[in-house]
């Protein structure tokens, strides 16, 4: 099953350039995890501290294990620092007529 996921994060005033340097310090690593399909930072054009990851992973267990990478582990000591609210993370399953 293929899961997609989206994550929400909005940085604190004066951290935007922060907060997209580490979102996109994750990428290639994140592309590099067995089990990743897509790994792709957004940022709003009407709120600049509004930042999104779309995501697609294999399955669960692959998810799982991104979250206990290195890489994902210094990105959250870094957004620990950066963020104005917790980041929010939604998982999604396709809708199947």
């Amino acid at each position: 099953m293929t899961l997609f996921v989206v994550a929400e994060l909005r940085a604190m005033g004066g951290q935007e350039d922060r907060l997209r340097t580490a979102l996109e310090a994750m990428v290639e690593p994140s592309l590099d995890e067995p089990g990743c399909l897509a790994y792709r930072p957004y940022a709003d054009p009407n709120d600049p501290s509004r930042m999104v990851v779309v995501e697609e992973w294999t399955g669960p267990a692959a998810l799982g294990a991104h979250f206990a990478t290195p890489h994902f582990r210094h990105a959250e000591m870094v957004f620990d620092r950066i963020l104005a609210e917790p980041m929010t993370v939604r998982r999604l399953g396709a809708v199947t007529p």
